[in-house]
């Protein structure tokens, strides 16, 4: 065979090789072009679809959770929801309860408080009673001493006087059984004490009886 024809056969062959590379790109291209559409086709479209698939994952996953879980777990749970509703109950009834009996115990002592306030008055108005040249002597001074050390232990529980001559009348604090002209106090003043009242801590054990200026 002469060389020209060598030459001839051989690009012959190369040129058919070239198309038949050239037609397998074409049908790969084809393919891809295939695979991507149904990519495409089986993704959702929006965002909103995206975010509901998402979501309905979400709660398969957590009914999955739900199924799967020990029916003797649960009832562990349910025995210590019950325990801690009962412990809770019984704090309450138990401060509840102390609190009844606070009460009842400031009202008892309240009660024999306002019981020794009459002699406390007395005391008073013993001492009143004692002549001028008398006050100095030693049954006066022992009635005194006596007389402040009763003062200084119902301090000690609580009890305290309530102030009432040249303050406003406050009938929460005062009784007033009179009204009187006063030329020192305006009208609605507190001008005479005739009783004096107490408090027990923030309750009143006694009103102060008293004259009011008109």
């Amino acid at each position: 065979m002469s060389e020209d024809k060598k030459k001839a056969s051989s690009k012959a062959k190369s040129a058919e090789e070239k198309k038949k590379e050239e037609v397998l790109e074409n049908i790969m291209e084809e393919l891809e072009e295939e695979a991507k559409e149904k990519e495409t086709a089986q993704t959702p479209d929006t965002q909103e679809e995206k975010d509901d698939a998402e979501e309905k994952a979400t709660v398969e996953k957590e009914d999955n959770k739900k199924e799967k879980k020990n029916p003797l777990q649960e009832k562990i749970d349910e025995l210590n929801d019950k325990v801690l509703r009962q412990m809770a109950e019984f704090e309450n009834f138990r401060k509840r309860t102390d609190k009844e009996k606070s009460q009842q115990f400031e009202l008892g002592q309240g009660n024999v408080l306002e019981k020794l306030l009459p002699v406390v008055d007395n005391f008073e108005r013993g001492l009143a009673a004692v002549p001028e040249a008398e006050k100095d002597g030693a049954f006066a001074d022992g009635m005194n001493k006596i007389y402040k050390q009763l003062i200084k232990q119902l301090e000690d529980l609580g009890v305290t006087p309530i102030e009432a001559v040249g303050k406003e009348f406050d009938p929460n604090l005062h009784n007033a059984v009179m009204q009187v002209e006063s030329q020192e106090y305006e009208s609605g003043i507190v001008a005479q004490e005739l009783q004096k009242g107490y408090m027990f801590h923030d309750t009143v054990l006694r009103h102060s009886m008293v004259a009011v200026a008109q």
